[in-house]
């Protein structure tokens, strides 16, 4: 199981700078790869691009862009111009539908029909990742189009995926999915088995399968969960992730959190890697936690050796 990390959504005249020495620290670090959240900040890939750019070496990826928002040509333009900044294989497109309430209540646009909007979605951007022309009329969307933007390698496509009908889509369409909040047993007994069918009846290579969850080192666990439940209470609110809560029995986002010594934690991240990911991203979501850190670190060179 890869190691990579969530980096932080920076703020201020800085926030780009800042988040390069992130990207710097993270491979320095060991970590196989970074990932930057696209919510309200920073657009993710317009970041990657500048830090990635001055880092070489490490696997980049916005966890996650949402698509509604973004015609797909557009976003494979983008996400193109970010590879061409990056270098060869070095960044992978996580996206995702978002949720109802930031699409309608925020954005003002129609969350209809999300599956059949993705799988249309995806009849776009990836031939356009690919290099290739697009021609494509669906019931949510259509496109005609060709880019000229210079294909710099491969762009796999993370889809951020929890419903049966989406897990499907991304097995047979794209390299894997990307998660949240989502815990071993859910992964052992849903995620895994769903995506890897259809990848295999695609004829697709297995699916990458990216568990990301907080994560915490501490020798006193009740008040690093007690912080993890006030830090991720938002997620008790969304469906799709309130859904997958319920099925791993945890009360809450403190329940999924990785949590306790280092030997307890290692033993945490065997049952995720037993569960069937290919990559666990670290969420550390404690201030200045070096002891953390530094655990990751030694677990992450561990794990390529």
């Amino acid at each position: 199981m890869r190691i990579g990390i969530l980096l932080n959504e920076g703020r201020g005249p800085d926030a780009l700078t800042r988040l390069t020495d992130e990207v710097a620290t993270a491979a320095a670090d060991g970590f196989a790869s970074a990932w930057l959240p696209h919510i309200f900040g920073l657009d993710a890939l317009t970041a990657l691009a500048v830090a990635g750019s001055r880092v070489p070496g490490i696997e980049l990826g916005p966890a996650v862009v949402p698509t509604y928002p973004r015609h797909p040509a557009a976003l494979a333009q983008q996400a193109r111009t970010t590879a061409l900044a990056l270098g060869p294989n070095r960044l992978t497109l996580g996206i995702g539908l978002s949720h109802k309430i930031v699409i309608e209540n925020m954005f003002g646009l129609d969350y209809d029909r999300p599956a059949r909007h993705m799988r249309e979605y995806l009849e776009v951007l990836t031939p356009l990742l690919a290099g290739q022309p697009a021609s494509f009329q669906g019931e949510t969307l259509s496109a005609n189009v060709a880019l000229s933007t210079p294909a710099e390698g491969e762009i796999p496509v993370l889809l951020a995926a929890l419903g049966p009908h989406m897990l499907k889509l991304a097995g047979r369409a794209t390299a894997g999915t990307i998660l949240w909040m989502t815990g071993p047993t859910t992964i052992a007994d849903h995620i895994a088995p769903l995506i890897s069918e259809a990848a295999a009846t695609a004829n697709r290579p297995a699916p990458r399968i990216v568990c990301n969850l907080p994560i915490c080192v501490t020798d006193d666990p009740a008040p690093a969960r007690e912080a993890a439940g006030k830090a991720f209470a938002v997620y008790n609110t969304l469906p799709s992730y309130r859904a997958m809560m319920d099925r791993e029995g945890a009360s809450g986002p403190a329940d999924l959190a990785v949590i306790g010594t280092e030997d307890q934690v290692a033993a945490q991240l065997a049952t995720i890697s037993a569960s069937g990911a290919t990559d666990f991203v670290a969420s550390v979501y404690t201030r200045d936690d070096t002891r953390t850190r530094k655990f990751l670190s030694d677990y992450a060179s561990d794990t390529k050796s």
